[in-house]
Formats: structure tokens, sequence, C-alpha cells
């Protein structure tokens, strides 16, 4: 099943999971400063950030010579990521964007959203100039097995397991870089719940679960993070 959309309706969910990997991620990890790399070393220089949320390709971006456009279907989204740059609302499935017109097309946990993520694939290829780079990050089934005992995500129509061949169904030859390591640690029983609201748990249920993780314990909690950047050339 595709992830619920809650971005319009509950964007603080959303800013929630963004504060959370901010403070728990390990020194030194950050998939957005990556993908600036990546789309960097290609030779880019125009970027349609597909699902830009709240703007953080943009600014890690910002001290690079990338000219980056943000796209997102939510308004919350879009009026917060004009503080780092142009952005339009706008559908990844059906992009207003012209042929052939940007370097780099980036899509970072946004095509597990849809029923039909191939349709968002070929609109991406259709914009890409040719030789033009394509950067989708996806997590995996398998991701923070450590809340395996009491949580797991429900399978998704983008998981990292499968992610791969649907980009090649459209792009050909795809590059994988995984990541599976204990890359988040959560220090507290509030930090678990927020984790877990974070990832479409409900609040009430978040509360329940990060209570029977806490007495479980021990805490600070390790949790592995499971997922990919797949890379594709138009």
């Amino acid at each position: 099943m595709p992830t619920p959309r809650d971005y319009d309706t509950d964007p603080g969910r959303y800013r929630l999971g963004m504060r959370v990997a901010a403070a728990h991620t390990a020194p030194g990890v950050n998939l957005q400063a990556r993908i600036v790399e990546l789309i960097v070393a290609a030779g880019g220089t125009t970027v349609l950030d597909a699902g830009c949320g709240d703007g953080a390709l943009a600014v890690a971006a910002a001290t690079w010579p990338l000219d980056v456009i943000g796209l997102d279907a939510a308004a919350p989204m879009v009026e917060a990521a004009r503080a780092h740059g142009p952005v339009v609302r706008g559908d990844v499935a059906a992009l207003p964007v012209a042929d052939a017109s940007v370097d780099a097309v980036v899509t970072v946990n946004v095509l597990d959203h849809l029923d039909r993520p191939t349709t968002a694939l070929c609109e991406a290829r259709r914009v890409l100039r040719p030789g033009g780079l394509f950067v989708a990050g996806t997590v995996a089934r398998s991701d923070s097995p450590e809340l395996g005992p009491f949580w797991h995500a429900a399978p998704g129509t983008f998981d990292s397991e499968e992610a791969p061949g649907i980009v090649a169904g459209v792009f050909g030859a795809v590059t994988v870089e995984p990541w599976d390591a204990p890359l988040v640690t959560l220090p507290d029983r509030d930090a678990v719940r927020d984790y877990l609201r974070a990832r479409f748990v409900p609040s009430g249920e978040a509360g329940r679960l990060a209570d029977a993780i806490a007495a479980r314990g021990p805490l600070p909690l390790p949790v592995t993070k499971r997922g990919a950047l797949l890379l594709a050339r138009r």
C-alpha cells in the first residue's frame, strides 16, 4: 500500500520527524548533503527537488553552484520551502516542467506515496536533459529492526527491496548506494515516541509503544537505518 499523505492536514508530523532526525542521527550523516555531492559530481546545475518538503535539499545546496527548484503537492510545504528558494505546488506524477529542461531530479521518500511510482519516474525522465541524473531515496521494509517486537512498517509501493527494479524499468541501468547501520540513537522514551509518530503511528499508540519499549530497555536505543539511494541517468 502507498504511504499515507498527511502533509496538508498534519505538517507537524513531518516536521517532528525532521527534528528527530536532526537531533539523533550520528554526526556527519546527512542524506541531503550526499545528494548534493552526487549532483555536483555529475556536472548538474539545475535541480528539480520533486517532493521538496520544507526545502531541506535547497538548504544543503546553498553553498554550492546549484539552482534548486522545489516542488511539492502540500501547501504548507510549499509555503515553508519558499524561504530557501523557488518552489511551485505540483504533482510528481504530472510535473509542470518542460521536457528536457533540468540536469537532475531528486525524490526523497516521495515515490512510496504513489499507487504507481512508475508514472512519476516517467515524468522525471521526461524533464531530464540527456545524460541528466535521477536520484531517489527510499527506506527498506526491514528498517528500524530494533523496534520489530513492537512495530514495523507495512510493505509499501517503493521500498528499497523493490525500488531498483522499478527504476530500472524506466531508466535502464541503476546504481544503488545502500545504507545499513545504527545511524540513529534514541535517548529516552519521548524520543522513541516521536520517532514512531514521525512514521505515521497515531499519537496515542506511539505513546503506548514508547512506554513498552522503554520498559523493556535499555535506553538509549541505537536504531539501524536501512534503505538506499538509487541513481540513474537519462
